[in-house]
């Protein structure tokens, strides 16, 4: 049914949202730790925040692959 369907769209989201947040989130200590230790740059810390925005589009992109029928 339709709204069966609409549910497992909705955690199939929830899913991907959750990659998202936590992806970002591990990226970010990463980086903040590396930079505590004089490791990282601001530069690469910038490239990197890019790198994951880019990443979490992508992954979040696979929302819109629903299967009709």
């Amino acid at each position: 049914s339709k709204v069966a369907e609409a549910i497992a769209i909705a955690r199939r989201t929830l899913g991907i949202v959750w990659q998202n947040i936590i992806i970002a989130l591990a990226v970010k200590v990463v980086f903040i730790a590396l930079g505590a230790m004089g490791v990282a740059t601001l530069w690469e810390a910038v490239f990197a925040d890019m790198g994951v925005a880019l990443l979490a589009i992508l992954n979040a992109s696979r929302v819109l692959q629903i299967r009709e029928g």
